[in-house]
């Protein structure tokens, strides 16, 4: 398998985070003999500081030419005073709408290892396994009009769907769906927006395409209740864009940290794959930050941009592995480091590549 990668660290701990992914997938296509090639541009604030610009044109004639792109983090506090489309975050978005995915696939499953980082009860998150299917180029993030009118005390920002938008989106979810458990949760807020009305009458409509797959509807503060009492009880769970970006972030306490969770963004041009954490600046630098989210988006590479299912799944049993024999980072030790062993960014990276070549060799 030949993939043309590109790493686009970013800010804070980005750099770090990622390095761990790619020495991960280099150590798979070591094993498996593989031809992954690296190539490296700048994004977010590192843009801005070098480039003038969160996301420099080479950036993205480079992202449009690779087969995945791997995004670590961006942001930093120096640039909150810029105007919204000048900080950092606007070259995420930049990218995301250029390379044209529309599903964001972000997994949250209950490692039992963390079960003491969960401020739920073990019982109530063991075998626990979610995965949000969130819409990424529509809503609140894209619609127009959006202003912040400081001259009148004013601002606006429009929620806005397409029949179209909704229904590509709900395809991949039932799809995903129909791979799993065949359950689907669509999340709106359908008793007071009528965008929401228009969502969940698409939804439903999708779903004869899919009779095996059984369909429920939530609204979005509901859900929020109950992903936190009865999180077993969700498969794939359809979201539009806000929703789905607060949700899947409540979702971190399932998993015990939000350095947990991975994140595949697909039908677009060009995948993008990102690690749902932020840039975390006040721990940059200092080989403190969790790499193994990181890590698992490097295995949704493998799964959805190179087809690679055993190398993928390889990866993540090795976290779990690593978990099980007590590593951990210090986010993870937070309920105390009795009978762990708390590892570095670095040596936590290196602990799943040395897991990950002992499954696969032995295999």
């Amino acid at each position: 398998m030949k993939l043309k990668i590109l790493v686009t660290a970013g800010d804070g701990i980005g750099p770090e985070v990622t390095n761990e992914a790619v020495a991960a997938l280099k150590e798979i296509a070591a094993i498996g003999g593989h031809e992954f090639a690296f190539t490296e541009k700048r994004i977010g604030g590192v843009a801005i500081v070098q480039d003038g610009t969160p996301l420099p044109a080479d950036t993205l004639e480079a992202a449009l030419k690779s087969d995945a792109v791997l995004l670590g983090a961006v942001g930093g506090n120096e640039f909150n005073a810029l105007p919204p489309d000048k900080r950092p975050e606007a070259g995420l978005l930049a990218i995301r709408a250029a390379l044209g995915g529309f599903a964001n696939l972000r997994p949250a499953f209950a490692f039992k290892e963390l079960a003491v980082n969960s401020p739920l009860k073990a019982e109530i998150v063991e075998g626990a396994d979610v995965l949000f299917v969130r819409e990424l180029l529509g809503g609140l993030y894209f619609g127009q009009p959006r202003e912040w009118n400081k001259t009148s005390g004013e601002a606006w920002n429009t929620m806005r769907y397409t029949q179209d938008e909704v229904a590509r989106v709900a395809r991949i979810a039932f799809e995903l769906a129909g791979k799993r458990r065949k359950k689907l949760t669509s999340v709106d807020k359908a008793n007071v927006l009528e965008v929401s009305q228009l969502w969940r009458a698409t939804v439903n409509e999708v779903a004869k395409e899919f009779p095996g797959v059984m369909v429920e509807h939530q609204y979005v503060d509901a859900m929020a209740m109950h992903l936190m009492n009865r999180p077993r009880d969700f498969d794939v769970v359809l979201t539009e864009n806000l929703f789905g970006d607060i949700l899947s972030d409540e979702s971190a306490v399932i998993t015990g940290s939000l350095g947990m969770l991975p994140s595949a963004t697909i039908g677009g041009k060009v995948n993008l794959y990102e690690p749902v954490h932020g840039s975390a600046p006040d721990i940059a630098g200092k080989g403190l930050a969790n790499p193994l989210g990181a890590i698992l988006t490097g295995a949704l590479i493998l799964r959805h941009s190179g087809g690679l299912e055993t190398e993928a799944a390889a990866i993540e049993a090795a976290v779990r592995k690593v978990l099980e024999l007590g590593f951990r980072t210090p986010d993870l030790a937070r309920g105390g480091s009795q009978g762990l062993t708390v590892l570095s960014t670095k040596e936590m990276g290196a602990k799943v590549r040395e897991t990950v070549k002992e499954q696969l060799v032995r295999a």
